[in-house]
């Protein structure tokens, strides 16, 4: 079958600048509906499709997008387009990227986002690349922009300007620029050193040179909210009540009279997921908590009776701490820890299933950060971070079929979806804790004693962020066991004893995080009780990391 672009398209043509070809201008045919090369499944929901070119803010783009009330889904750039059939594509949005559209590698626009008719708003990359499919042409610029700017808006209305004033501060990360405009294409905006900051045609095409999903972008939300409202139409009608509404009704149909185990680990995320389950499918779920010997103090016990006692749901307590600290012995590799811990929790959830009879489905709560920072989207663009438990560590030779109904939600989108579930504060805003749990907060081997020896510095950190009432403040608050022992004096002996590291930052999804300022009292209360609490540490350090460049956990 010809590609739906080519049969719809009158011959390209092409701008040259020498002998070397620039781009190419697609012309589409006029009869074209918009959306048709797509064949959304009944009830899909609507959405924007932002397709990833390797930018850092990709996710940002995602998370403006669903704060405007319309779903989205950041997705590889180069991915087909029988994959989006399971939304109703109301545009799609372009994002930055590290490449220059001129190289010969250079990522690609697909052909179906113009076929489709529907519109696109490219985002720094994402404008260049359009420029240059379309017949324009991109260059190095002499002046590069990175960091904050000043933007003029050209003569004329555009929707995508509604309401903004015709002098924008804008923040700006390129080194190419748009030199000649593509055919049907006006500039709408320029900067000091972009003469073309952004540029329609009619046809719904739209591209801007700076990025409106970071905060540096004063009125960025305004812009992304006018692509959604007045250039596609968009209905923002992406609600919590509606996510669990159409997650209901999917979970119900894909499972049939099946059974699922859920992997319960006490955490928001697979309180949530678990939750979700059990309003779809009610006792055909039964939830597994496998103790690890890794959870945090009292860990164990508030999970099984927040589940069994007040949610009513069938839960199984597993002790496997003798086969997990088995698994881990002289074991100092971070990757191999996780991928150890996350193969033996589905050889424990298979064990116990087979008990149960017969178990078709496993629910997991996994998340959208989960998924990009593994990289499990395959997205060329996307650079592996870590692997986490839910996504990366999984067996290849699982024996039951993944259910995760919360993959594409962020962690505040997470907790809302937990209170309209009618989830306690308590249970929905609690710090999260990592899938192999404290053995990734023990640097080099885990070993029972070092476990025992950073659990009870956790719960000091715990004890003293929620006596300051700082608890909800921050993202996360931990303490982290190094692999380093210092000399100290303590009792007028001298002592070799182990040096612990705290943890704490603020963020709004932990695809990036700052380190909190906490009061110097409140630091030094901590410090103290630590080494006077845990005999085996004589030394605390504070960790003033943001992520990037580092991660929020050590391993």
């Amino acid at each position: 079958m010809p590609d739906p672009i080519e049969a719809a398209a009158a011959p390209p043509r092409i701008r040259t600048s020498g002998d070397r070809e620039v781009g190419t201008y697609l012309e589409i045919a006029g009869s074209r509906e918009p959306g048709q090369i797509f064949t959304p499944a009944p009830n899909a929901p609507e959405a924007v499709v932002i397709l990833d070119y390797g930018s850092q803010f990709s996710m940002l783009i995602a998370r403006r997008i669903r704060e405007a009330g319309v779903y989205s889904e950041l997705v590889p750039w180069d991915t087909p387009a029988d994959q989006l059939n399971h939304l109703r594509i109301a545009g799609f949005v372009l994002s930055g990227g590290p490449a220059s559209v001129y190289e010969a590698d250079a990522p690609t626009l697909p052909s179906y986002v113009i076929a489709s008719g529907l519109p696109v708003l490219g985002i720094c990359y994402g404008m260049q690349l359009l420029a240059h499919t379309l017949g324009g042409r991109v260059a190095p610029s002499t002046h590069r922009e990175y960091g904050h700017a000043v933007i003029t808006r050209a003569y004329g209305e555009n929707p995508l300007f509604h309401d903004l004033p015709s002098t924008m501060p804008v923040w700006m990360s390129h080194g190419d620029h748009v030199v000649d405009l593509p055919p049907g294409f006006r500039s709408l905006a320029q900067s000091e050193s972009s003469p073309v900051a952004a540029m329609a045609d009619d046809a719904g095409h739209l591209a801007i040179q700076f990025h409106p999903e970071v905060v540096h972008t004063p009125q960025g939300d305004q812009l992304i909210r006018n692509f959604l409202f007045e250039v596609a139409h968009c209905a923002g009608d992406w609600t919590a009540a509606n996510f669990i509404e159409e997650s209901v009704k999917s979970i119900r149909e894909r499972v049939g009279d099946g059974k699922v185990i859920c992997a319960l680990s006490g955490g928001v995320d697979s309180a949530v997921a678990a939750t979700l389950v059990h309003r779809a499918i009610g006792d055909q779920l039964t939830c597994i908590y496998v103790d690890n010997g890794m959870m945090r103090w009292g860990e164990s016990e508030q999970v099984v009776s927040n589940f069994r006692e007040q949610m009513a749901m069938q839960l199984l307590h597993v002790d496997a701490v003798d086969k997990f600290f088995a698994e881990l012995v002289e074991v100092t590799n971070p990757e191999t820890k996780r991928k150890r811990i996350g193969e033996m929790f589905i050889r424990v959830f298979e064990a116990e299933a087979a008990a149960l009879g017969r178990v078709d489905f496993i629910c997991q709560g996994t998340t959208y950060p989960d998924v990009i920072e593994s990289a499990s989207t395959g997205s060329s663009a996307a650079a592996k971070i870590k692997t986490h438990h839910n996504v990366g560590g999984l067996p290849a030779d699982m024996q039951f079929t993944l259910i995760e109904p919360l993959r594409f939600l962020f962690k505040d989108e997470v907790r809302r979806v937990g209170k309209e579930l009618g989830l306690s504060d308590e249970m929905v805003y609690r710090q999260p804790f990592p899938g192999p749990g404290l053995a990734i907060r023990v640097i080099g081997e885990v070993t029972r004693e070092k476990v025992e020896v950073v659990r009870a510095a956790d719960r000091i950190v715990t004890e003293e962020i929620r006596g300051a009432a700082l608890y909800y403040d921050l993202w996360q608050a931990f303490a982290v066991l190094t692999d380093t022992k210092t000399v100290g004096v303590q009792g007028d002996f001298r002592t070799y004893g182990y040096c612990i590291a705290l943890r704490c930052v603020t963020a709004e999804d932990a695809m990036t995080a700052d380190w909190a300022r906490l009061p110097d009292d409140l630091l030094g209360r901590i410090s103290t009780r630590i080494v006077n609490e845990v005999p085996e540490v004589n030394r605390v350090v504070y960790d003033i990391t943001s992520k990037p460049p580092g991660t929020i956990e050590w391993e």
